[in-house]
């Protein structure tokens, strides 16, 4: 006898549900990712076959580059509270609006006396060459050592934990302006720090 043939159907799958899960994680996504801000002075890092994240929490970047220095704190409260200590220490008086806009800037690069006018312009124009010549951080006028030293009291403060520091320096930059910022930093008994390189891959 000859074999009854079974008629084949094809196989349909419901992509529905999948698509809606979908949707749903990406619209998540896109409203709760924070967009990393440009800094204001790009540097090329020296390369290294250490493999370490820098801490995302209760760290602090000092960039170096063409002479000068810029720095960050992450948090938007510790950057607030910095800003507070270092009016008090220079006897400069922010308002609640020039604070909430501070703690949203990253990376900044001038001396106090010009940070009004620096918080008071959009992100466009502090990403403007010459804006930023960098904080002082000479004998003379040492600003960038009451900006780490008030950023450590921030973190500790709030977090009760201390800052760590990451060093970001151009792979050209010349070693005595270098060899001045860990002078700052020991100065404070900061002899710890991070080295932010780009990663290279291993020789076997």
């Amino acid at each position: 006898m000859p074999r009854i043939k079974v008629k084949r159907t094809s196989t349909v799958t419901d992509m529905t549900a999948m698509c809606d899960v979908a949707s749903l994680l990406l619209t998540f996504f896109i409203l709760t990712a924070t967009a990393r801000q440009p800094e204001p002075l790009a540097v090329s890092t020296p390369s290294s076959t250490y493999e370490f994240k820098v801490p995302v929490e209760n760290n602090a970047i000092l960039t170096i580059g063409q002479g000068k220095v810029f720095f960050e704190v992450a948090g938007t409260k510790v950057r607030a509270r910095t800003l507070e200590l270092m009016g008090e220490q220079y006897k400069l008086s922010f308002t609640p609006t020039e604070i909430a806009r501070f703690s949203g800037i990253s990376s900044f690069g001038v001396p106090i006396q010009s940070l009004k006018s620096l918080i008071a312009m959009n992100g466009a124009d502090r990403m403007k060459p010459g804006v930023q010549p960098g904080i002082p951080s000479d004998s003379t006028d040492n600003q960038l050592n009451s900006w780490v030293l008030n950023a450590r009291k921030a973190t500790k403060e709030i977090n009760n934990q201390d800052m760590r520091i990451s060093i970001k320096g151009d792979a050209k930059e010349e070693y005595p302006v270098v060899k001045k910022i860990i002078d700052v930093l020991q100065k404070q008994s900061v002899n710890k720090f991070l080295l932010v390189t780009n990663s290279e891959a291993k020789k076997k």
